[in-house]
């Protein structure tokens, strides 16, 4: 899970290396989930154990795992980061856990408790206090936008979480995953195939092709093949936990490498976020599923 989280942190900077000046986010999405989809694919000449026949009543929920997990989620955040800063996309998925306790009371009718209720306060005051004062102008447009953006991905990620584990307890996941990343390929094909079509590759440098395998390998493919194995032998909390790393990784790379700067507000809703985060999920005595 460090690892993993060393990967998101550290993939905040160097995404925003060559997007948007070689590669647009939906063109780079495309490239993401198609060569992890067809790695993950890979899987199925592992033999039998890596196969599974799919119940027709599971059908739907992969599909929209694919529109809310990949699709969505990946063009919102990329679209999101093109326009604000690497520390601002990191806070605001801080609010991932937030979103999914939220999610989670409206289907599960699960009653909130008062140290839970000021959590989701502290955590969303943050979120929406980084987003408000947002109004520093980026490269590409305005950070609060892109802080929207994000957001909206967050939400769309907490959505696919609350869908899909389910069939993560009927599956095994790197069957799940394959599934997931399939259908949401063909939801980002129409939109991210022109884009990669414009992509000069006669304009890359070699650190500019490192940078693009960094994300697709490390960033994508590696993190969910170490989250799968970390939660097996995790607890959910003590996995959600190492969450709290990325934020960290990002400022510090931001910082050293584009001399993103650090102000009151950011470091207010840091705390704030933090805060929020932690109450939700080890402020409570009975476990908090992620």
């Amino acid at each position: 899970m460090t690892g993993a989280n060393l990967f998101y942190g550290a993939g905040f900077t160097v995404a925003k290396h060559i997007m948007p000046r070689l590669i647009q986010p939906l063109g780079f999405i495309f490239i993401r989930v198609s060569v992890v989809m067809l790695l993950f694919w890979l899987s199925w000449f592992g033999g039998d154990k890596f196969r599974a026949k799919i119940d027709r009543k599971d059908w739907p929920k992969l599909v929209l795992g694919g529109l809310f997990g990949v699709a969505l989620n990946q063009m919102l955040f990329f679209m999101g980061l093109n326009l604000t800063f690497p520390i601002h996309a990191s806070l605001i998925m801080m609010s991932t856990p937030l979103l999914i306790t939220i999610i989670s009371l409206i289907v599960l009718k699960d009653r909130i408790k008062p140290e839970k209720a000021i959590g989701l306060v502290l955590g969303i005051g943050g979120a929406i206090l980084l987003m408000s004062a947002g109004k520093e102008l980026t490269v590409t447009g305005n950070s609060m936008l892109g802080d929207l953006f994000v957001l909206m991905n967050a939400a769309s990620y907490a959505i696919y979480l609350v869908m899909i584990k389910p069939l993560m307890l009927r599956y095994r996941p790197i069957v799940v995953i394959r599934w997931v990343f399939l259908f949401g390929f063909l939801f980002v094909l129409p939109f991210g195939g022109r884009q990669f079509a414009a992509i000069d590759w006669s304009l890359f440098h070699w650190k500019d092709y490192t940078a693009v395998a960094f994300i697709v390998i490390c960033v994508t493919f590696f993190t969910y093949l170490w989250n799968i194995y970390a939660l097996r032998h995790l607890s959910p909390s003590t996995a959600g936990a190492y969450i709290y790393l990325q934020p960290i990784f990002a400022a510090i790379i931001s910082v050293i490498f584009i001399g993103e700067q650090l102000n009151w507000v950011k470091l207010l809703a840091t705390l704030m976020i933090f805060s929020g985060v932690y109450l939700v999920n080890f402020g409570l005595k009975r476990k908090t599923v992620l």
